[in-house]
């Protein structure tokens, strides 16, 4: 499995990054491939490209602040919840996007 996000929130400091670094390493202990770009308070990091899109079987939006330039993930199964979610609740968050995989 391929997943792609972006985490911010309305600071644009810590909880970006904490979101960002606790998806992936959910991400990972599952197998799965993974890359998260953030958008802080020092700009985009870690952008993703277009074959990141393309590629991804599912990609996850923090909800908390408008996502700059989302509209490249249309077609994309997209799941969103908030950076608090993202940053606490990773590995939770990363089965439930398993089973749903599975089902479809």
């Amino acid at each position: 499995m391929k997943l792609i996000g972006v985490t911010s929130c309305p600071s644009g400091v810590a909880h970006t990054y904490m979101a960002a670094e606790a998806l992936e390493t959910a991400a990972k202990a599952k197998g799965w491939e993974v890359k998260i770009e953030t958008q802080g308070a020092i700009g985009i990091e870690n952008e993703l490209n277009a074959n990141d899109v393309e590629t991804a079987d599912v990609v996850i939006l923090t909800k908390d602040i408008a996502i700059k330039n989302e509209e490249r993930f249309a077609g994309k199964k997209i799941v969103r919840v908030t950076v608090a979610q993202a940053a606490k609740q990773a590995p939770e968050i990363i089965t439930k996007l398993e089973s749903m995989l599975a089902q479809a």
